[in-house]
C-alpha cells in the first residue's frame, strides 16, 4: 500500500515538471548545444531562450551558460548523459543576464562545479533577490531555481587547460550587450561562444548596452579565427552567425547620427529610424522601437575619435 501511494506522489510530482523536450545539437566535435526558442520568456516555453552549451573534455563537460532554470540544467545534463555521463566540475557564465544563468544552482548542487563568471552577477543579485526570470517560471519549474554567486570572477583574459583542452575566458573591456560582458574561445577548435554579444534570427535587446561598445566587441570577436561562432541567442553558428549583429548595430549607428545632424529629437526618432531591413525577424516589434531611442540617447553627444 505505501508503495503505491509513494508511486502515485512521484507520478503525481513528474506530471507537474516543466517538460523542455530538451535535444542536443552538435555544432563541433567536442561541442553540444541547446538552441533557445527566439521568442520572449515565458511559463509556456520555460524561459528556454537562450542557448546553452556543452564542452566535452576527456574527463569532464565545462559548461557555457546554464540557462533557464534548475529544471532546464538538470534536463541538460540528463540529455547529455546519453552521449556520455562525465560531471560537469565548471560553469562560465557569459553575463549578468539571468536567462543565461539561472541553472547555475544544479551544476553547483550535483558536481560542485566552479562557477566562472563577470562581477556584475555579484554585484546585481543574492539569494534575497527578486530574479525577472524565476517570476515567469511555473510554481513546479521555481520551485529548485535560486541564485548561487560566481565563485571566481573575470576581470581579464584567463586561461583554463583542462584536461587537453584549452579553453579562454576573455572579457571585452566595454559596455557591450551589458556593462560586464565575457567571450569564451577554444582557439585549437576554433569555436567561439560569444554570449549576447552577437545573436542572429532576431532582434537583440540593448537596454543595458552600448552601440559603440557592441561594435568594439564585436571586432574583438571578430579578430579570433574561428570556424564556429554559437550566439547568446539564434541557431547559426557558421561563419556568417555574427554578421547580422554587426550589420544592425552599423546601421543603427549610422542612422541615428544622421537622423541627429539633421536634428531630429528624441521624440520622433523612432519614426524616421525604423531598421525596416529586420522587421521579419523576432522580437522586432517588442524591441526595435526601444533600442532606436536608446541610441539616441547615447549618440546624442558623441563624436567620433
Amino acid at each position: 500500500m505505501f508503495k503505491k501511494i509513494l508511486l502515485s506522489l512521484l507520478l503525481s510530482i513528474y506530471a507537474f515538471a516543466f517538460d523542455y523536450n530538451l535535444k542536443p545539437i552538435k555544432v563541433s566535435s567536442d561541442v553540444w548545444c541547446f538552441f533557445g526558442k527566439l521568442e520572449a520568456p515565458t511559463k509556456e516555453n520555460g524561459g528556454f531562450m537562450s542557448n546553452s552549451c556543452y564542452i566535452k573534455t576527456a574527463k569532464s563537460y565545462v559548461l557555457i551558460d546554464s540557462g533557464a532554470s534548475y529544471d532546464f540544467a538538470n534536463q541538460a545534463y540528463k540529455a547529455m548523459e546519453k552521449i556520455e555521463k562525465l560531471p560537469v566540475n565548471t560553469v562560465i557564465t557569459t553575463h549578468a543576464h539571468d536567462d543565461h544563468w539561472l541553472g547555475n544552482n544544479f551544476y553547483k548542487e550535483k558536481f560542485n562545479a566552479k562557477i566562472y563568471g563577470p562581477a556584475l552577477i555579484n554585484k546585481e543579485f543574492n539569494a534575497n533577490s527578486e530574479i525577472r526570470g524565476v517570476k515567469i517560471l511555473s510554481e513546479e519549474n521555481k520551485k529548485n531555481t535560486k541564485f548561487v554567486a560566481v565563485d571566481e570572477i573575470i576581470n581579464e583574459t584567463k586561461t583554463l587547460n583542462i584536461d587537453s583542452k584549452e579553453i579562454i575566458i576573455i572579457p571585452t573591456g566595454v559596455k557591450a550587450h551589458t556593462s560586464d560582458d565575457l567571450f569564451v574561445y577554444l582557439p585549437n577548435d576554433k569555436v567561439l561562444f560569444s554570449g549576447d554579444i552577437v545573436m542572429n534570427g532576431r532582434v537583440t535587446s540593448n537596454r543595458d548596452g552600448s552601440v559603440i561598445g557592441s561594435l568594439k566587441a564585436l571586432e574583438m570577436i571578430n579578430s579570433k579565427k574561428w570556424d564556429v561562432l554559437v550566439p547568446g541567442h539564434g541557431v547559426d553558428t557558421s561563419k556568417t552567425a555574427a554578421d547580422e549583429t554587426i550589420k544592425y548595430f552599423t546601421l543603427l549607428k549610422q542612422r541615428v547620427l544622421e537622423a541627429i545632424e539633421n536634428e531630429v529629437t528624441g521624440n520622433d526618432i523612432t519614426k524616421i529610424v525604423t531598421m525596416e531591413e529586420f522587421k521579419n525577424k523576432a522580437l522586432y516589434d517588442e524591441l526595435n522601437s526601444k533600442n532606436v531611442f536608446d541610441a539616441f540617447r547615447e549618440l546624442e553627444f558623441y563624436e567620433e575619435n
